[in-house]
């Protein structure tokens, strides 16, 4: 399956493209763009990964930080708050918390945003809380 993704570095470098072979439980991801080609990721060098709807996104939008109410998506889900290293949050909902491997899954609270999921690593992190 292909996925439009943003791939956030922990050194600031952001690359935006296509995917095929994300698995968190590999080393590396490769990312086709439209400027460079093919690009190989590691990804322990990122922050997160975003899956988007569109490359292009909208910088200007605030995404929601509060959970609807009756939101279906929360059923057996924790809410939580990431907090990277650069000063970004992110509030979603994740199945297991804490997160037990290097890499975890996260769904924006904002039903609207352009991210569809987000895959985080842990070890870009510097605070987690439960948002219950």
């Amino acid at each position: 399956m292909t996925h439009k993704v943003v791939a956030h570095f922990v050194d600031g470098r952001v690359v935006k493209g296509v995917s095929h072979d994300i698995n968190p439980k590999r080393p590396f991801c490769h990312i086709r763009t439209d400027q460079n080609g093919t690009v190989s990721v590691r990804l322990s060098d990122l922050k997160a990964l975003f899956f988007v709807k569109d490359l292009a996104g909208d910088p200007k939008r605030q995404e929601g930080r509060v959970l609807e109410t009756r939101d279906p998506r929360a059923r057996g889900a924790h809410a939580i708050e990431v907090e990277f290293g650069d000063g970004e949050r992110v509030v979603g909902l994740t199945v297991a918390y804490p997160p037990a491997g290097p890499f975890f899954f996260v769904l924006p609270v904002d039903g609207r945003s352009n991210n569809v999921r987000i895959m985080v690593n842990q070890a870009a992190v510097v605070r987690m809380a439960s948002e219950r």
